[in-house]
This record gives C-alpha cells, structure tokens and sequence, in this order.
C-alpha cells in the first residue's frame, strides 16, 4: 500500500539519470518511476517526465525529471547528446532500424578509411535532415509512423539540425561503429541511412546507445531494475544550478 504523503513534505523536485533498457519505451520508464514514488507517498498525479525520448531499440542516458523539475524538459533536450552508434553498412530497412527486416544490398562492400572520413566530415556542422518516414513528426496532423504502417509512401521534410562531431570508433564489416556528437532533434536513423547510402547504398541503425545528455553522462546512470521499489524525495538528484537559475532574456 503507498504510505500516506506528509503533509510537511516539501513538493518532490529532482532528477533521476536512468540508463534506459533495451527494448523499452522512454514513456514506460517514466511510469515505472511515478509507480516507485507513490509507493513512497507521492501524490497520485505527480508529474514524471524526460528530457529527450529515446527509441525504444536503443539504451543508455534518459534523464527522468519529477515534480516541480519538469517544467526544465526543453531546457535538458536542448543539451548536447553523445551515443554510440552501430551501422550494418550492407543492408536497408523501411524503419531504418531493426524495427523492420533489413534487406541486403547486393554487392556492398567495406569502403576504405578515407572514403569513410570524407563521408564522417561531410555530416559535420549544419545538415539538412530528413527524419525516418516511421518517426514521431507530424505530417498533415498525424503522425509519420501511423501513416508509414498503413503502407503510405512518407517523405517528412528535411529540417536543418546539427553534428558536432562523428568518430570512427570501429568497422567490423558489416558493422560501422560511430560516436556521435549532435544538438537537438538529431535522428541517429537518418543520419545511419544517409550515411549508409553514401559509402555502400546501405545504411541500418542495428544499435545505439546514448552515452551523454548535457553535463548528465552514463557514469551517472543507474539501471531502472535497481532503482528502489519504494522511492521519496531522497532517491532524486537535486536540479544541478546551471539549469535551475533562470537564463537571461537574450539567451532564450
């Protein structure tokens, strides 16, 4: 049964850093979380949200924030992300990801280490991007992915977002690995299939973990089976200072 709440408690405000695991939905992991709280006496309607979705194929870094923190979402997406980044240089897929069967390119074959740095440079900077038919964008009112099920043919419009870095962390044929350094609203899919389709006409995302939002890093993380069954104020981080002072007018 939730413990009462007492009544001199001050409102819940903080940060949990979950690595999120495989195969699980960003929204769930926030739910698992309210659970948590209000076995601990937190309000039925207390507020949990995240600063950035993650797909549900992917890991790593989800910052989870609580009550009175929530309000700081848009200023946590605004951070900048690492992930670590697995592209099957040998194949396509409708999702771009393996969400969907990957379907092989004949005659790819691994491009050598300076077609692969000229590639990695010409994504560095300001890039138009289009994001994966099978997305979360609205297009005409819906969303993309719902259309895309329905087998209608989707193109969401590229939009310009931003890479700050791309290191080749390895190619073990099929398999290029990349660490990448992005802004906000960078698709890893899109950036996989565009990528991909210069260097082999391939392009699947088959794994990606996230490594870093802003100053919260996977050091930071802790797995969401090991949270508390019954959690309070004590088990949350408080807002680090530089997101809860409020930015000056012209830095908004």
């Amino acid at each position: 049964h939730p413990q009462q709440p007492q009544q001199d408690q001050p409102p819940l405000s903080g940060i949990l850093v979950i690595d999120k695991p495989y195969a699980m939905t960003s929204m769930t992991v926030c739910s698992s979380v309210r659970a948590r709280l209000r076995r601990g006496g937190a309000p039925k309607r207390v507020k949990v949200g995240h600063g950035g979705t993650l797909d549900p194929l992917a890991t790593g870094v989800l910052v989870v924030l609580v009550g009175k923190a929530t309000p700081l979402c848009n200023a946590i997406m605004e951070g900048q992300k690492e992930y670590l980044a697995g592209i099957d240089l040998s194949a396509t897929s409708p999702t771009d990801d393996l969400e969907s069967e990957p379907v092989p390119v004949p005659g790819a074959a691994p491009p050598n280490t300076d077609t692969l740095n000229e590639v990695c440079a010409r994504f560095i900077g300001t890039i138009q991007q289009r994001p994966p038919a099978h997305s979360a964008v609205k297009i005409g009112g819906e969303r993309s992915y719902a259309r895309a099920r329905r087998g209608e043919t989707i193109e969401p419009e590229p939009r310009p977002v931003r890479i700050d870095a791309i290191d080749i962390v390895s190619l073990d044929w099929p398999v290029l690995t990349l660490r990448v350094v992005s802004g906000k609203g960078v698709y890893i899919r899109s950036l996989a299939r565009d990528m991909g389709r210069e260097l082999t006409g391939g392009g699947v995302l088959v794994s990606l973990r996230r490594t870093r939002v802003g100053a919260f890093d996977e050091s930071m993380a802790v797995g969401l089976d090991d949270l508390p069954r019954v959690m309070t104020s004590d088990d949350l981080l408080p807002v680090p200072a530089h997101l809860a002072r409020p930015r000056p007018a012209d830095d908004r």
